[in-house]
């Protein structure tokens, strides 16, 4: 169909490697999550894949346990989404995503993370329109068609399917998330998603040169060191080491 996943997949990695971060980066997001909605999985699809995510990605069962005790209880923060845009080192563009308690805390982070990197922090669409905000779904198998007619029979509007090395990968707009998952665990219980997310996919890369390549890896580790930022999606190609 077109789009190569071999080329994009970097877009689909998070940028948070640190435990402390990803485990303090579930907890607020499950919170939300649960408190936005019920806390109780089986009830709430959105706080089900949230959960599953975390176990891949090796959250401990206390940190997933505590946050949903916790937006059951009274009081508590009052977290809000907030989502910058702008170009990064090498002219690369850059969409920021943060859950925040404190958005004059949140913005002076990002502003700093651009500003000491020689970056550009733009208003609000400036480079949104460059990417495509997609469900993923990737998960062994290598017959395309009779995925594609799953999805078809479940009513799922799908924007691409690819298969490499056994491995098949379906993109959907970012609304067909929960009926596109149900209908592929339903179809084939047994299948493990390896990816299972709602990302943003950029619609061309550039490539990192040589005399950007530490800018920008220092832009995206402060970044990474800020506590609200809870996901960071580029378009860059970084080279090879």
């Amino acid at each position: 169909m077109g789009r190569s996943f071999e080329n994009r997949k970097h877009s689909i990695l998070k940028t948070a490697s640190q435990k402390s971060k990803i485990y303090s980066k579930y907890g607020k997001q499950l919170y939300v999550i649960a408190r936005n909605g019920v806390a109780d999985p089986e009830a709430n699809p959105a706080l089900r894949s949230l959960i599953e995510k975390a176990k891949r990605d090796q959250v401990p069962s206390h940190v997933i346990e505590k946050a949903i005790e916790k937006a059951n209880g009274t009081g508590g923060e009052d977290y809000t989404a907030s989502r910058y845009e702008g170009f990064g080192p090498g002219a690369c563009s850059v969409i920021v995503d943060c859950l925040t308690d404190n958005p004059n805390r949140t913005i002076t982070d990002v502003r700093n993370c651009f500003t000491k990197t020689g970056s550009k922090l733009g208003p609000a669409g400036s480079v949104a329109h460059l990417f495509d905000h997609l469900t993923v779904l990737s998960f062994k198998g290598d017959n395309e068609d009779q995925v594609l007619e799953l999805m078809l029979d479940a009513d799922v509007d799908v924007d691409d399917i690819e298969c490499k090395d056994g491995q098949l990968t379906l993109f959907a707009p970012a609304s067909e998330f929960y009926k596109a998952t149900q209908a592929l665990q339903e179809a084939f219980p047994e299948v493990d998603l390896e990816v299972q997310e709602i990302t943003f996919v950029p619609q061309s890369s550039i490539e990192i040169g040589g005399d950007d390549l530490p800018m920008f890896e220092k832009f995206i580790n402060m970044l990474n060191d800020c506590d609200d930022v809870q996901d960071v999606y580029h378009n860059a190609i970084v080279p090879s080491q």
